[in-house]
């Protein structure tokens, strides 16, 4: 277990407020976006989904006095995959999103590497995170 430092948990908080929100807006608007972004509505709406239950968690995360160091290093590391990931769907060819929908990936993906940048600074800055 680690003291979170005030800015691992502002990191934390600011990806679940984040998730939330642009889950909401995937998973209840996915059928006006899918055409907007080019991008089949049933992976804007999985997204979203996803988003919602993964901003739950980090949420619940964030309002612990001590969290544990390993769930936190997993949410970074779930960070830097989904970052991975979107950046190798705009390259796979599995989906053909115009501009604004190259945009819309390109923009979650930065998020989360942002969120992942903040969050291990946050992870380094926290007592008793350098002892494990």
């Amino acid at each position: 277990m680690i003291h979170p430092s005030l800015f691992l948990r502002r990191a934390i908080m600011l990806d679940a407020i984040v998730s939330g929100a642009v889950g909401l807006l995937l998973a209840i608007d996915a059928g006006m976006l899918a055409p907007m972004l080019n991008l089949p509505e049933a992976l804007l709406r999985e997204i979203g989904l996803f988003y919602i239950v993964y901003a739950a968690l980090v949420g619940w995360l964030g309002t612990r006095p001590s969290m544990p160091k390993a769930l936190v290093s997993i949410v970074i590391a779930g960070n830097v995959a989904f970052t991975a990931g979107s950046i190798a769907l705009l390259l796979s060819g599995a989906v053909a999103p115009n501009l604004l929908g190259q945009a819309f990936i390109a923009s979650q993906g930065i998020a989360t590497a942002a969120f992942a940048e903040l969050q291990y600074i946050g992870l380094r800055r926290s007592s008793g995170a350098a002892a494990a």
